[in-house]
């Protein structure tokens, strides 16, 4: 599975409505495990992101279906990197040129 980390900033929206914030996760977590995502963790931030997810999918298109369903909802805007541990790095370092 390829992991990605989604960076989020709460909307006008989401920031009037923070206490829901972790209710709002939750079901989230839940929406993941329907379309084939893994929530590896959350975390709610300091600085120039408000949140913190961490994400397994089998690829690009199911995480960013997934997180354009979650921006859908319009509490949150997302950036969203693909991450690659050291074995998965080294893999591609290998195939350069």
């Amino acid at each position: 599975m390829a992991r990605f980390i989604a960076l989020m900033r709460f909307t006008d929206q989401g920031i009037r409505a923070v206490k829901d914030s972790p209710r709002r996760a939750a079901a989230n977590r839940a929406l993941a495990e329907q379309v084939g995502v893994r929530v590896v963790d959350i975390f709610w931030t300091l600085g120039s992101y408000d949140v913190v997810m961490i994400l397994e999918a089998p690829d690009d298109e199911t995480v960013t279906s997934y997180l354009l369903s979650v921006a859908s909802r319009g509490n949150v805007t997302t950036e969203t990197l693909r991450a690659f541990d050291a074995e998965q790095f080294a893999a591609v370092t290998a195939k350069m040129a």
